[in-house]
């Protein structure tokens, strides 16, 4: 017996406009993330330092946070943009298991965010969704 596939249908427009504001959230959170550490801002500094960072690596992390920002709202290199976006995260989560942050508001907030760009790529992408269909089983 075959699963019926659960996809949604690409003219939708609920479930593109869901997807957009997913996305845009995402991106408004790294454009923030990224700006404050290009900016050098103290606070910055201090919590890359409480992490066992050395000075001046906030400004790099932000510059690419913000590359990967760009590439996740271009629609063309969105995908790209969400697996870079996954890797930066899972970076950020070995960071804070390493430093033993609180589990649910820190260690798993890569996780949370992830899930949002992939959930609003997945919503607003019609290839994306026929790549990976929802099957109920």
């Amino acid at each position: 017996m075959h699963a019926a596939t659960a996809t949604l249908p690409s003219d939708r427009t609920g479930t593109l406009w869901t997807g957009r504001v997913l996305s845009a959230l995402v991106t408004l959170f790294l454009l923030f993330d990224g700006a404050i550490k290009v900016m050098r801002l103290p606070v910055v500094e201090d919590t890359m330092a409480a992490l066992g960072y050395p000075p001046g690596l906030g400004f790099g992390l932000g510059v690419l946070t913000l590359a990967i920002a760009v590439l996740y709202t271009i629609p063309r290199t969105a995908v790209l943009g969400a697996v870079l976006l996954t890797g930066l995260l899972g970076g950020a989560m070995a960071t804070h298991l390493r430093a033993g942050s609180p589990v649910f508001s820190h260690l798993l907030f890569g996780a949370y965010l992830g899930l949002l760009a992939w959930g609003g790529l997945w919503l607003r992408d019609p290839a994306l969704r026929a790549l990976v269909p929802l099957r109920r089983g």
